[in-house]
């Protein structure tokens, strides 16, 4: 949580930042339509991961398992597609490996592993 703060300046500035090199070096207009066509293919990207992930999670639930990485890829396809759906090419790049099963792996490895850390910390509980 206290990196939250500085990602929440950092990464917008780094944007901003190829934005303004990206309008210098290829001009307004295309820059535009970069940013628009990277917006579109992303939602278009989302939607089919994400009924995808959906129709997953629906037959593990009717085969009486527990949909977890399901959950896991709903959670990065829900981000990745925030991401690309914001205006610039870093937060795009980043949204476009949370959409690709296979380059979302290690981000669901990550989580995992700091949910495990939170739950061994004693910060989640599990009731059972």
């Amino acid at each position: 949580m206290r990196y939250l703060a500085l990602l929440i300046i950092v990464i917008p500035a780094i944007d901003i930042g190829f934005l303004l090199l990206s309008g210098k070096t290829i001009g307004f207009l295309p820059t535009i339509a970069l940013i628009i066509l990277t917006g579109v293919v992303g939602a278009y990207l989302a939607k089919r991961e994400g009924l995808q992930t959906i129709k997953k999670a629906q037959e593990q639930l009717a085969y009486g398992q527990i949909p977890g990485e399901s959950v896991l890829d709903g959670i990065c396809i829900l981000i990745g597609a925030t991401l690309l759906v914001t205006p610039g090419f870093f937060t795009d790049l980043f949204g476009f490996l949370l959409l690709f099963p296979p380059s979302r792996k290690p981000f669901k490895f990550l989580m995992i592993n700091a949910l495990r850390k939170r739950i061994q910390n004693g910060n989640i509980k599990i009731i059972k």
